[in-house]
């Protein structure tokens, strides 16, 4: 079974493991309507038996009939925005509920999909190497709210493995894109009104493809070694912060910029805590310290695990970048798409790397 299978990554997951060979897979979906996005692999695997259950796991009747004779799930589905208590209703509450319908089974198989959002980055030092032993979020409430309700999600599978005995894997991906994914991640800066501020600068940016990080969840199930085992997913080769947005501002949006150093950050972050404190919570706190060590603190990301297991690489990434740019240009410049204002902008000569050919790949096939 494949929770979240309409989503973003679910979809990529049900082609992965047909890919392979699986045969009898069931979908578990929110609404109906969303089995229009599985209808195509159907046709391509025809061979295949795809069931659906319809419902949603925060409602323990619908997690028991979606479980129902399975013996190895992939959990995808997790609040991925919205309020914190919707977070917590969409990650902790129907994760529970999952794995109070399951019980006592031993025989079953779950691989769970967590995040790096867990990892307690904060306390590290710049630069420093975040593996699969680098030590969970201490303070996630001083983060934000997914953050929180990942490591909450994660907690709750060890604590019920623990009690059940049930075979467990735990992936934590890095920034998932893809055709269809948002643009900018966070770590690279931050859009306000019609300017970007650019808070990523040579940090490495942790990107996985969806297709490859699909890959990986498919292969860490089926590895019988891998029970028990958390796997760092990250492509080989990611791009620095400054790279991405310089490709994209190149072939996507000719955004107007600002480059924030990482000083310059720990100064507004210091001068916004303080304002916070002052007005006596009028300015909500949304830059600290600890995000901003969290998010931009330049740390080098391990995949060597998850390569040990057999996992490689299917989509390089040039090609999964010249993907997602001319996909996300196709939908900005769409009739259906408000247009935004453009501005001519001259890209600076540090900021033309090894990763303008593929804005120049992803041009002349448009």
């Amino acid at each position: 079974m494949v929770t979240g299978a309409g989503g973003f990554l679910g979809r990529a997951v049900v082609e992965r493991l047909l890919a392979h060979g699986y045969t009898d897979i069931r979908c578990s979906l929110r609404r109906r309507a969303n089995i229009h996005k599985l209808d195509e692999l159907s046709i391509r695997f025809p061979k295949a038996a795809i069931e659906y259950s319809i419902g949603n796991l925060k409602y323990q009747r619908d997690a028991a009939v979606a479980i129902e004779d399975v013996d190895l799930i992939f959990h995808l589905a997790a609040g991925v925005r919205g309020a914190a208590a919707d977070l917590f209703q969409d990650s902790v509450v129907a994760s529970r509920n999952l794995l109070e319908a399951l019980g006592t089974d031993r025989k079953v198989r779950i691989v769970l999909v967590s995040s790096f959002a867990v990892y307690g980055i904060a306390g590290l030092g710049r630069g420093a190497l975040v593996n699969e032993q680098t030590p969970l979020e201490a303070h996630p409430e001083w983060r934000d709210s997914y953050s929180h309700a990942k490591l909450q999600q994660e907690q709750l599978f060890w604590k019920y493995q623990r009690q059940n005995g049930f075979e467990l894997v735990v992936l934590r991906p890095g920034v998932i894109y893809g055709p269809g994914s948002a643009h900018i991640s966070d770590r690279v800066g931050l859009r306000i009104g019609d300017w970007y501020l650019r808070l990523g600068g040579r940090n490495h940016l942790p990107l996985t493809y969806i297709e490859n990080c699909a890959e990986a969840v498919v292969i860490a199930g089926a590895y019988k070694k891998a029970a028990g085992q958390v796997f760092n997913v990250l492509d080989d080769d990611p791009p620095t912060c400054r790279e991405y947005l310089g490709a994209y501002r190149k072939v996507v949006e000719r955004i107007r910029s600002i480059p924030v150093p990482y000083f310059g950050l720990e100064v507004l972050s210091e001068l916004l805590t303080k304002y916070h404190t002052y007005s006596r919570g009028q300015l909500p706190p949304i830059l600290t310290r600890y995000k901003v060590a969290s998010l931009w603190g330049g740390n080098r990301f391990d995949n060597s695990k998850l390569h040990s297991i057999g996992w490689k690489q299917l989509v390089p990434t040039n090609e999964g970048l010249r993907r997602s740019f001319a996909a996300f240009r196709e939908r900005l410049h769409s009739p259906t798409v408000k247009k935004p204002i453009e501005a001519p902008l001259k890209i600076p000569k540090h900021e033309i790397s090894y990763f303008t050919k593929i804005a120049s790949g992803a041009q002349s096939r448009q």
